[in-house]
């Protein structure tokens, strides 16, 4: 008789699957990894900052040292940019981490959490992580219903996530609609302000939620350098909240959890106003490239907020399955969404122009 380790809400977890890395499809495929193009992970197609690599190489000086356990100097920029105190920072392994470290601290098992239909498959997998029985409120609009996730608050509702804008749908709740959320949440319910692609709104559509924090004591806003930064591959994120919250995550975070090279260059990164600004037009201007070929097409698509397009493939249950795997073949690697319960889908970050345009004409080709 086999040995069963572990309680059986861990054994359920279905691992977290990344988008393809470039590597792996040329040996899949045979093709040449300097041809391929990858449009599935919402990276900054520009890169990373010169300013964060210049910041890296100064650090690689201290690297046999630890890092700085508590990011003193990544906390001071960040205190100084979103004007809230150190002592309300949490640094993380990328935003993930500051999603499960929430979960962790204040959810146990049996205790609700709710999320939304088609938003971060995170949420649910935290959420198995710790024993936590998840609340899934149907989508409106492929989006988040704040009145329905107020009604589906209970006794034992201990956390709740909302992401803006959502993640794979791209779409965007105005502030006022969350301001009046947080209004009816009940105070001992944590709210979790998942903003990884904040810095890709349109500015007549901002709005600096770490204000809200000061006026709510159960919401942790969640941000990354993943994104609209260029440093996914470092891993690094923040969460900002009120010390009741900030202690916890902090006394149960991994005290190395941001190496030295991250930290240095994320402060380079949060201080680059010029490449933050590259990238946002890149986005918009890759955005209208990508839709008006989808237009052109007759393809349905969701409106997006973020820097990537959830599109509709065909009619068939397998669409986006069969669409996808054309498309690997052709060195093109976007993002099926079956997991998330769109199999007639696919995401596609926004790239540079060019591989924008090698992923349409293969698209074309694929669709016939």
């Amino acid at each position: 008789m086999s040995i069963q380790f572990g309680p059986d809400y861990v054994r359920a977890i279905a691992p977290y699957q990344g988008g393809k890395p470039i590597a792996e499809v040329a040996r899949e495929f045979g093709l040449d990894e300097a041809k391929i193009v990858k449009l599935a992970s919402n990276e900054n197609p520009s890169g990373m900052p010169e300013s964060a690599k210049r910041a890296m190489l100064e650090a690689v000086a201290e690297i046999a040292r630890y890092p700085d356990a508590n990011g003193f100097d990544l906390k001071a920029a960040i205190s100084a940019k979103y004007n809230v105190p150190s002592e309300w920072i949490t640094l993380g392994n990328g935003s993930n981490d500051i999603l499960e470290l929430a979960a962790h601290a204040f959810v146990q098992p049996g205790q609700a959490v709710i999320y939304a239909q088609y938003s971060f498959a995170v949420y649910a997998l935290a959420t198995q992580a710790v024993g936590g029985r998840a609340t899934v409120v149907p989508a409106k609009n492929y989006g988040h219903d704040l009145a329905a996730f107020a009604q589906a608050i209970t006794a034992d509702t201990k956390l709740i996530f909302i992401a803006n804008p959502n993640n794979p749908t791209g779409t965007f709740l105005p502030a006022a609609e969350i301001e009046a959320f947080l209004d009816v949440v009940p105070p001992q319910v944590v709210v979790v302000l998942d903003e990884a692609y904040n810095e890709f709104l349109a500015p007549e559509l901002q709005y600096e939620s770490t204000a809200w924090v000061k006026r709510y004591p159960n919401l942790l806003v969640s941000r990354t350098f993943s994104k609209a930064y260029g440093l996914a591959g470092l891993r690094v994120g923040f969460g900002i909240a009120q010390p009741a919250i900030a202690d916890l995550l902090n006394r149960i975070r991994q005290p190395f959890n941001v190496n030295s090279l991250a930290q240095a260059a994320a402060i380079a990164a949060l201080n680059d106003a010029d490449f933050l600004q590259q990238s946002a037009r890149l986005n918009t201007e890759g955005y209208r490239q990508l839709t008006q070929e989808f237009d052109a097409l007759g393809l349905e698509y969701i409106p997006s907020y973020g820097n990537f397009v959830l599109v509709r493939v065909g009619n068939e249950d397998d669409a986006g399955d069969r669409v996808n795997l054309a498309l690997l073949k052709k060195g093109v690697i976007v993002r099926p969404v079956g997991n998330y319960g769109l199999p007639q889908w696919l995401r596609v970050s926004i790239g540079l122009p060019a591989e924008n345009s090698i992923f349409i004409d293969a698209l074309k080709t694929v669709l016939g």
